[in-house]
């Protein structure tokens, strides 16, 4: 099942890029959700609650294209790396914008995720202040950078 997030009806004055959450824990991925409010970013956002939903999403066609991953590391049935691995192999999804939001601070974790060309290491223990000026850098991201309207097929 598709989860759209936020906002719950469509603003024709955000850009269309669509975010795809890869979250696992409920309160994570609240505190997104109400940073998100809190700046007033309309961008859609979807929820998948582990790599394996989210490669039938991306399959499915299930999050419109231009979109940004926020992938979290430490899930079940299928962790942030493996989904890396997966989307990089394969040809669709190979282009896919990825940034990891993650409490892994292992260099391990982080060579191996800029080993599969993520856009940026980010760590969840900014929940606070902090975690706004994250998600304000995400919304610069997508307001100054020309993303294709749909993916290399």
């Amino acid at each position: 099942m598709i989860e759209r997030v936020y906002p719950t009806t469509e603003d024709k004055e955000c850009k269309a890029v669509n975010l795809l959450m890869v979250e696992d824990d409920d309160i994570d991925a609240t505190a997104l959700k109400r940073a998100l409010q809190k700046l007033k970013l309309l961008n859609p956002i979807y929820r998948a609650r582990d790599g394996l939903e989210a490669i039938e999403l991306l399959r499915s066609g299930g999050i419109p294209s231009p979109y940004i991953i926020l992938l979290d590391l430490n899930m079940p049935r299928m962790n942030g790396l493996e989904f890396l691995e997966e989307i990089r192999s394969d040809p669709a999804l190979t282009q896919a914008i990825v940034f990891v939001l993650t409490t892994s601070k292992s260099d391990e974790d982080i060579f191996a995720a800029y080993r599969e060309h993520v856009a940026g290491y980010l760590l969840k223990q900014r929940m606070d202040n902090d975690f706004l000026q994250v998600v304000g850098l995400l919304n610069h991201y997508w307001r100054i950078v020309e993303m294709p309207s749909t993916l290399a097929q």
